[in-house]
Protein backbone atom coordinates (compact mmCIF):
# COMPACT_ATOMS: atom_id res chain seq x y z
CA UNK A 1 0.00 0.00 0.00
CA UNK A 2 3.03 2.24 0.78
CA UNK A 3 4.10 2.68 -2.89
CA UNK A 4 0.08 2.96 -4.08
CA UNK A 5 -0.23 6.26 -1.88
CA UNK A 6 2.73 7.85 -3.00
CA UNK A 7 2.40 7.27 -6.11
CA UNK A 8 -1.44 8.58 -5.93
CA UNK A 9 -0.11 11.44 -3.78
CA UNK A 10 2.34 12.41 -6.03
CA UNK A 11 -0.02 12.16 -9.19
CA UNK A 12 -2.11 14.97 -7.15
CA UNK A 13 -1.22 18.89 -7.24
CA UNK A 14 -2.94 18.89 -4.15
CA UNK A 15 0.00 16.66 -2.03
CA UNK A 16 3.14 16.69 -1.09
CA UNK A 17 4.47 13.54 0.22
CA UNK A 18 6.39 14.67 3.41
CA UNK A 19 8.01 11.09 4.99
CA UNK A 20 7.29 7.34 4.48
CA UNK A 21 7.81 5.31 7.22
CA UNK A 22 8.47 1.27 7.53
CA UNK A 23 8.97 -1.09 10.27
CA UNK A 24 13.00 -1.63 11.33
CA UNK A 25 14.00 -4.05 9.65
CA UNK A 26 12.27 -4.23 6.32
CA UNK A 27 14.27 -4.06 3.26
CA UNK A 28 12.84 -1.04 2.29
CA UNK A 29 14.08 1.02 4.93
CA UNK A 30 16.33 3.63 3.50
CA UNK A 31 15.66 2.95 -0.25
CA UNK A 32 13.89 5.83 -2.04
CA UNK A 33 10.12 4.88 -3.20
CA UNK A 34 8.72 7.52 -5.78
CA UNK A 35 11.85 9.68 -4.88
CA UNK A 36 11.03 9.77 -1.17
CA UNK A 37 13.38 7.67 1.48
CA UNK A 38 12.18 5.68 3.39
CA UNK A 39 12.85 5.75 7.34
CA UNK A 40 11.86 4.71 10.72
CA UNK A 41 11.79 7.88 12.72
CA UNK A 42 7.88 8.14 13.25
CA UNK A 43 8.18 10.96 15.51
CA UNK A 44 9.98 12.64 13.19
CA UNK A 45 7.61 11.78 10.52
CA UNK A 46 4.42 13.15 12.20
CA UNK A 47 6.01 16.52 12.61
CA UNK A 48 6.62 17.05 9.04
CA UNK A 49 3.53 16.29 7.38
CA UNK A 50 -0.22 17.70 7.76
CA UNK A 51 -1.79 14.25 8.13
CA UNK A 52 -0.59 10.38 8.65
CA UNK A 53 -2.15 7.77 6.59
CA UNK A 54 -1.25 4.26 8.04
CA UNK A 55 -1.97 0.89 6.80
CA UNK A 56 0.12 -0.88 8.53
CA UNK A 57 -0.24 -3.91 11.72
CA UNK A 58 -2.36 -2.52 14.85
CA UNK A 59 0.71 -2.26 16.98
CA UNK A 60 2.15 -0.04 14.47
CA UNK A 61 -1.24 2.15 13.97
CA UNK A 62 -0.97 2.52 17.72
CA UNK A 63 2.70 3.76 17.94
CA UNK A 64 1.97 6.19 15.31
CA UNK A 65 -1.10 7.43 16.76
CA UNK A 66 0.73 8.35 19.47
CA UNK A 67 3.16 10.47 17.41
CA UNK A 68 0.18 11.77 15.60
CA UNK A 69 -1.11 12.80 18.84
CA UNK A 70 1.63 14.52 20.33
CA UNK A 71 2.72 16.41 17.46
CA UNK A 72 -1.33 17.56 16.80
CA UNK A 73 -1.97 15.75 13.41
CA UNK A 74 -4.99 14.58 11.71
CA UNK A 75 -5.12 10.67 10.59
CA UNK A 76 -6.11 8.53 8.38
CA UNK A 77 -6.29 4.72 9.42
CA UNK A 78 -6.91 2.00 6.96
CA UNK A 79 -5.21 -0.66 9.49
CA UNK A 80 -7.58 -3.63 10.24
CA UNK A 81 -7.49 -6.43 13.05
CA UNK A 82 -7.87 -4.01 16.07
CA UNK A 83 -9.06 -5.69 19.85
CA UNK A 84 -11.33 -4.14 21.31
CA UNK A 85 -8.86 -2.57 23.57
CA UNK A 86 -6.48 -1.10 20.64
CA UNK A 87 -9.73 0.36 19.43
CA UNK A 88 -10.48 2.01 22.40
CA UNK A 89 -6.89 3.56 22.46
CA UNK A 90 -7.88 4.91 19.26
CA UNK A 91 -11.29 6.30 20.37
CA UNK A 92 -9.09 8.09 23.08
CA UNK A 93 -6.66 9.98 20.47
CA UNK A 94 -9.84 11.27 18.35
CA UNK A 95 -10.45 13.44 21.24
CA UNK A 96 -7.48 15.11 20.61
CA UNK A 97 -6.94 14.86 16.84
CA UNK A 98 -8.92 14.27 14.31
CA UNK A 99 -9.22 10.76 13.07
CA UNK A 100 -10.78 8.93 9.90
CA UNK A 101 -10.91 5.19 10.59
CA UNK A 102 -12.41 2.84 8.16
CA UNK A 103 -11.71 -0.70 6.82
CA UNK A 104 -11.96 -0.13 3.37
CA UNK A 105 -11.24 3.58 1.54
CA UNK A 106 -12.64 1.82 -1.73
CA UNK A 107 -15.26 4.48 -2.66
CA UNK A 108 -17.01 1.70 -4.32
CA UNK A 109 -17.12 -0.09 -1.33
CA UNK A 110 -18.22 2.60 0.73
CA UNK A 111 -21.64 2.36 -1.67
CA UNK A 112 -21.88 -1.22 -1.27
CA UNK A 113 -21.99 -0.44 2.64
CA UNK A 114 -24.70 1.47 1.86
CA UNK A 115 -26.43 -0.77 -0.48
CA UNK A 116 -26.28 -3.24 1.78
CA UNK A 117 -28.06 -1.51 4.25
CA UNK A 118 -30.67 -0.69 2.31
CA UNK A 119 -31.09 -4.08 1.03
CA UNK A 120 -31.35 -5.21 4.65
CA UNK A 121 -33.94 -2.73 5.94
CA UNK A 122 -36.23 -3.77 2.79
CA UNK A 123 -35.30 -7.27 3.02
CA UNK A 124 -35.83 -8.33 6.41
CA UNK A 125 -35.68 -10.90 8.53
CA UNK A 126 -37.03 -13.78 5.58
CA UNK A 127 -33.76 -13.18 4.03
CA UNK A 128 -30.34 -15.62 5.31
CA UNK A 129 -27.11 -13.36 5.00
CA UNK A 130 -23.89 -14.95 4.26
CA UNK A 131 -20.46 -12.97 4.08
CA UNK A 132 -17.83 -13.56 1.27
CA UNK A 133 -14.45 -12.25 1.23
CA UNK A 134 -11.54 -13.41 -0.85
CA UNK A 135 -7.60 -12.14 -0.78
CA UNK A 136 -4.26 -12.68 -1.29
CA UNK A 137 -2.36 -15.13 0.23
CA UNK A 138 -0.49 -12.76 2.00
CA UNK A 139 -3.41 -11.10 4.30
CA UNK A 140 -3.02 -12.15 7.87
CA UNK A 141 -6.50 -11.58 9.64
CA UNK A 142 -10.02 -13.44 8.56
CA UNK A 143 -12.81 -12.30 8.09
CA UNK A 144 -11.30 -9.00 6.52
CA UNK A 145 -12.30 -5.86 8.51
CA UNK A 146 -14.77 -5.16 5.27
CA UNK A 147 -16.55 -8.18 5.82
CA UNK A 148 -16.72 -7.33 9.32
CA UNK A 149 -18.27 -3.96 8.99
CA UNK A 150 -20.37 -5.05 6.19
CA UNK A 151 -21.54 -7.59 9.00
CA UNK A 152 -22.02 -4.63 11.61
CA UNK A 153 -23.77 -2.71 9.15
CA UNK A 154 -26.48 -5.28 8.29
CA UNK A 155 -26.76 -5.99 11.74
CA UNK A 156 -27.81 -2.74 13.01
CA UNK A 157 -30.25 -2.79 10.16
CA UNK A 158 -32.25 -6.03 11.16
CA UNK A 159 -31.60 -4.81 15.25
CA UNK A 160 -29.43 -7.60 15.91
CA UNK A 161 -26.30 -7.62 17.67
CA UNK A 162 -23.34 -8.94 15.54
CA UNK A 163 -21.40 -10.72 18.54
CA UNK A 164 -24.92 -12.56 19.16
CA UNK A 165 -25.46 -14.05 15.48
CA UNK A 166 -21.66 -14.26 13.69
CA UNK A 167 -21.14 -17.71 12.58
CA UNK A 168 -17.45 -18.08 11.32
CA UNK A 169 -17.13 -20.89 8.48
CA UNK A 170 -19.36 -24.63 8.85
CA UNK A 171 -17.54 -27.92 8.89
CA UNK A 172 -19.15 -31.14 10.05
CA UNK A 173 -22.59 -31.83 11.42
CA UNK A 174 -23.91 -28.34 12.29
CA UNK A 175 -27.28 -28.65 12.32
CA UNK A 176 -29.58 -26.45 10.47
CA UNK A 177 -29.02 -22.68 9.85
CA UNK A 178 -30.02 -20.20 13.18
CA UNK A 179 -32.53 -18.14 11.71
CA UNK A 180 -30.72 -14.79 12.81
CA UNK A 181 -27.25 -16.08 11.76
CA UNK A 182 -24.96 -13.90 9.51
CA UNK A 183 -22.20 -16.24 7.89
CA UNK A 184 -18.82 -15.39 7.23
CA UNK A 185 -16.73 -16.94 4.79
CA UNK A 186 -12.88 -15.77 3.90
CA UNK A 187 -10.82 -17.22 0.99
CA UNK A 188 -7.54 -16.83 0.54
CA UNK A 189 -5.29 -17.48 -2.27
CA UNK A 190 -2.64 -15.80 -5.17
CA UNK A 191 -2.89 -11.98 -5.48
CA UNK A 192 -6.35 -10.86 -5.07
CA UNK A 193 -6.82 -7.88 -4.05
CA UNK A 194 -10.21 -7.77 -2.12
CA UNK A 195 -13.71 -9.30 -3.03
CA UNK A 196 -16.29 -8.75 -0.92
CA UNK A 197 -20.19 -10.57 -1.39
CA UNK A 198 -23.04 -10.10 0.66
CA UNK A 199 -25.93 -12.41 -0.02
CA UNK A 200 -29.36 -12.60 0.68
CA UNK A 201 -31.32 -15.93 0.28
CA UNK A 202 -34.86 -15.80 0.27
CA UNK A 203 -37.62 -18.62 -0.44
CA UNK A 204 -37.26 -18.56 -4.25
CA UNK A 205 -34.99 -15.28 -4.94
CA UNK A 206 -31.83 -14.87 -3.44
CA UNK A 207 -30.07 -10.83 -3.90
CA UNK A 208 -26.03 -10.56 -4.51
CA UNK A 209 -24.13 -7.09 -3.40
CA UNK A 210 -20.71 -7.62 -4.15
CA UNK A 211 -17.66 -5.33 -4.89
CA UNK A 212 -14.13 -6.42 -6.60
CA UNK A 213 -11.02 -4.13 -6.37
CA UNK A 214 -8.69 -4.96 -9.12
CA UNK A 215 -6.35 -2.39 -8.01
CA UNK A 216 -4.71 -1.12 -4.53
CA UNK A 217 -5.08 2.02 -6.43
CA UNK A 218 -8.86 2.60 -4.92
CA UNK A 219 -7.63 2.27 -1.39
CA UNK A 220 -4.99 4.76 -1.82
CA UNK A 221 -7.32 6.99 -3.52
CA UNK A 222 -10.21 7.44 -1.20
CA UNK A 223 -7.47 7.67 1.90
CA UNK A 224 -5.94 10.68 -0.26
CA UNK A 225 -9.81 12.11 -0.45
CA UNK A 226 -10.17 11.18 3.33
CA UNK A 227 -7.16 13.15 4.19
CA UNK A 228 -7.80 16.24 2.36
CA UNK A 229 -11.15 16.32 4.19
CA UNK A 230 -9.78 16.05 7.69
CA UNK A 231 -7.71 19.61 6.45
CA UNK A 232 -8.81 22.13 9.52
CA UNK A 233 -11.14 19.20 10.59
CA UNK A 234 -12.09 19.20 14.75
CA UNK A 235 -10.77 16.11 16.76
CA UNK A 236 -13.18 13.24 16.60
CA UNK A 237 -13.52 9.77 15.07
CA UNK A 238 -14.74 10.07 11.46
CA UNK A 239 -15.37 6.99 8.60
CA UNK A 240 -15.75 7.09 4.93
CA UNK A 241 -19.31 7.39 4.91
CA UNK A 242 -18.51 10.84 6.56
CA UNK A 243 -16.54 11.76 4.07
CA UNK A 244 -18.21 10.87 1.27
CA UNK A 245 -22.10 12.71 3.16
CA UNK A 246 -23.76 9.13 2.92
CA UNK A 247 -24.64 9.97 6.48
Amino acid sequence: MGRALIEAAQADPGFEVAAALDAPGSAAVGCAVGGVRVETDIAAAASRGDAFVDFTRPEGTLAHVAACVAARKAMVIGTTGFSAAQHGQIEAAAKRVAIVLSPNFAVGVNAVFKLAETAARILGDDFDVEIVEAHHRHKVDAPSGTALRLGEIIASALHRRLDEVAVHGRHGDTGERAAKAIGFHAIRGGDIVGEHTVIFAGAGERVEVAVRSQSRATYALGALRAAKWLHGRAPGLYEMADVLGLK
